[in-house]
């Protein structure tokens, strides 16, 4: 009988990987796959914003090869298996909802969030508050750090009251801004200018958005609405180059406008 699903995925990576295997597939390393694994977690997340589930199956299917391909060279460096893996994370979630698998109560999200930071801080063993927020990974994108830095912070009580506090700080932080910028001290600049990002992200939190996809969909907007602009540039016989900011910002306008109307 052939083997059906999961399995069958190891297999084939077992015999790409073995004698008479793909000499790529046998060339890879975990530090030569990590720019794969990157690139495949972020497909997953266009396909969840493009809704379809096809895609999303495609992407997540790619993903999951990543897992089972670094398993693999584990495997046979004699550190650990595919199976080892998936025991490892199911002891893990297991043990991290004791409000399902235990006798705790836990009755919100919140409570949730606040008994995992709590068995996780235990598991490893970490001294501090402040060391977990040192153990977060260091290639993690700076908006996404700065995001769960500061929920870490506010679960033992260190956090603004309301949104009005972390709004306040922003223009605090941007008043900083305008009082170095002209200035020749670079690294002044730098640090208030992180000091203001730092802050939007607060405000981000208080209104439960993700930065990093907020920051996104602006910056795929921007590009959309850049692309009218050179566009109808072109059609106007007009070299974008040698336009005004005033007769670009026109046409700008022009483009928002039409988003506005659909």
């Amino acid at each position: 009988m052939a083997k059906e699903g999961f399995e069958k995925l190891v297999d084939i990576m077992a015999k790409l990987r073995g004698e008479g295997g793909c000499p790529w597939d046998k060339a890879q390393t975990h530090e030569s796959l990590k720019p794969f694994l990157i690139e495949e977690a972020y497909e997953v997340i266009d396909a969840i914003d493009a809704e379809n589930p096809e895609i999303l199956k495609e992407e997540l299917g790619d993903l999951l090869l990543q897992i089972v391909f670094h398993s693999r060279i584990a495997e046979e460096e004699g550190r650990f298996s595919i199976n080892d893996v998936i025991e490892k994370v199911c002891d893990k979630m297991i043990r991290r909802h004791p409000h399902i698998f235990g006798e705790v109560k836990a009755d919100t999200a919140e409570e949730v969030l606040k008994n995992w930071e709590d068995i996780k801080k235990e598991e490893k063993d970490f001294s501090s508050y402040a060391e977990s927020m040192d153990r977060l990974p260091e290639q993690l994108p700076a908006l996404m750090k700065a995001f769960k830095v500061q929920e870490k912070a506010a679960r033992v009580g260190f956090d603004w009251d309301s949104v009005d506090g972390a709004l306040n700080k922003v223009y605090e932080e941007l008043q900083e801004i305008q009082e170095v910028y002209k200035s020749e001290k670079r690294e002044k600049i730098k640090e208030e200018i992180g000091d203001l990002l730092f802050a939007v992200v607060n405000v981000a939190r208080f209104l439960r958005v993700d930065p990093e996809l907020a920051l996104r969909d602006a910056t795929k907007k921007f590009v959309k609405r850049f692309k009218y602009v050179e566009e109808e540039a072109k059609r106007q016989n007009k070299d974008l180059s040698k336009m005004t900011l005033e007769e670009m910002d026109i046409l700008w306008e022009q483009g928002k406008n039409k988003e506005k109307k659909f």
